[in-house]
């Protein structure tokens, strides 16, 4: 499995690269984000949105667990698993309905709380903060199938 590395210099080029990857994804994805707090997970939702055609603000799902949003084409389910401690609390919010989004793309943060269930195929996000810098980061990507 390839691995890809991006660099991210900002807040909109976070946006930005989520936005263009969103055009290239289809119904089914299931993107599984890892990273410390505040390095870019809900930005790159964000963009991701945006590139949906979401309309309306895209916040951190945090206390929500579970945010729906309808996209020009697609939903979005944005699932944050920060405060969840296992996969058996995932399935008793209905999480199993996320895994498999026929109608549209699940983006989950925090997804190492849910390592167990996330399907195979899903690709996985990991952000970094780039050292010595407050706006930089590192993301690195695995299972993106082209």
């Amino acid at each position: 499995m390839s691995i890809i590395n991006v660099n991210l210099n900002s807040v909109n080029s976070t946006q930005s690269f989520a936005q263009k990857l969103a055009s290239l994804l289809s119904a089914g994805t299931v993107i599984a984000m890892t990273g410390d707090l505040g390095t870019g997970k809900t930005t790159f939702t964000q963009g991701f949105a945006k590139g949906l055609g979401v309309q309306g603000n895209v916040g951190s799902p945090t206390f929500k667990l579970i945010s729906e949003y309808e996209g020009a084409d697609l939903m979005l389910y944005h699932i944050d698993c920060y405060r969840l401690k296992n996969e058996s609390e995932f399935m008793n919010i209905g999480g199993e309905n996320y895994l498999d989004p026929v109608d549209g793309i699940t983006i989950i943060e925090w997804s190492e709380n849910i390592a167990n269930v996330l399907p195979d195929n899903c690709i996985k996000l990991h952000f970094e903060r780039v050292k010595d810098s407050e706006d930089k980061r590192e993301l690195t990507i695995e299972g993106l199938g082209f």
